[in-house]
């Protein structure tokens, strides 16, 4: 290839680790501050379809994107909340709540939605920081979404609070030992429906980037699983906010692979690098989820739970 056709590539993967791995990073530090308190939401699909939509009538019918990013956010933070209050109750599986729970926000959102399959809503204005170059591309690919640099305060404040803050040393209790979290008199039911609410306000902010800004439409097929892959995403990123800015970089740039070969005239295998997000989610699962070993700083109780 040419150096052109190099720089077309590059430009390609680049905007999709930033544009694509927007979403990706809001899901995945979501779950992560759901899984740090010992609960996992596999409902997080069904958060980021409704939350999308959510984001996108009220951006329509307000219009104004924030209206959009606020409406997203509360969507996302009540239907995660609706799992953490179900999965408090006794002997009902924190799973098969999950999955109920993800079917009920495709669900909403695909009858709620379907007068907004056409309009066009405001969109989150975004970050030109690719001025400076005299590349097309790299300044489409350095476009970039004004919800990405919150994503990455939020990743750094999620990572110093787990840290070095009484709240996040309570919440990682319970993830740990909620019997130690017990003792100490501290209520670990409480604790962990805190923390799928917020984990899910902060999932909305993802859908919300999905319908507001890439790809900027409602549609019912907007997430591709991109909810269900984040579980996958937390377990590469070891359960930590700031690898899961990696981790979303890297997935967002493996589904812009197929894109990016396109536009540099290489059409063969397009739908084929389609695929690769997935594919990389068996991998990290195949390599990550075994029997004889703990994934590396995986929660005490979410280990205890499988065994």
């Amino acid at each position: 290839m040419s150096a052109e056709q190099w720089m077309l590539l590059f430009s390609g993967m680049l905007g999709g680790a930033l544009r694509v791995g927007t979403p990706f990073l809001f899901v995945s530090l979501g779950e992560c501050l759901t899984e740090k308190s010992g609960r996992v939401n596999l409902g997080l699909e069904g958060v980021l379809v409704l939350s999308a939509m959510v984001a996108f009538a009220a951006a329509c019918l307000g219009q104004s994107a924030w209206t959009g990013v606020l409406a997203g956010a509360v969507a996302g933070g009540l239907l995660a909340a609706l799992h953490g209050l179900l999965c408090s109750l006794p002997r009902v599986n924190d799973v098969a709540t999950g999955i109920a729970l993800m079917l009920l926000g495709s669900g909403l959102a695909f009858y709620g939605g379907k007068p907004f399959i056409q309009p066009q809503a405001p969109q989150i204005p975004a970050w030109e920081l690719g001025q400076w170059s005299s590349s097309p591309a790299l300044q489409s690919a350095l476009r970039i979404n004004t919800l990405l640099p919150l994503g990455l305060l939020l990743a750094l404040l999620m990572a110093w609070g787990l840290r070095h803050t009484r709240y996040g040393l309570l919440l990682r209790l319970a993830g740990d030992s909620a019997s130690a979290a017990r003792a100490l008199g501290h209520s670990v039911t409480g604790i962990r429906i805190l923390a799928t609410t917020l984990g899910g306000m902060v999932a909305g902010l993802g859908g919300a980037s999905l319908t507001l800004f890439y790809p900027g439409s409602w549609n019912e097929g907007i997430s591709s699983g991109q909810g269900l892959i984040a579980v996958a995403l937390v377990i590469f990123a070891r359960w930590s906010p700031l690898r899961c800015i990696g981790a979303a970089a890297l997935f967002g740039s493996a589904g812009a692979i197929g894109p990016a070969l396109q536009s540099v005239g290489m059409g063969w295998g397009y739908h084929l690098f389609g695929t690769l997000p997935y594919a990389l989610t068996l991998l990290i699962l195949v390599l990550s989820c075994k029997p004889d070993r703990l994934a590396q700083g995986c929660p005490g109780e979410l280990a205890a739970s499988k065994h």
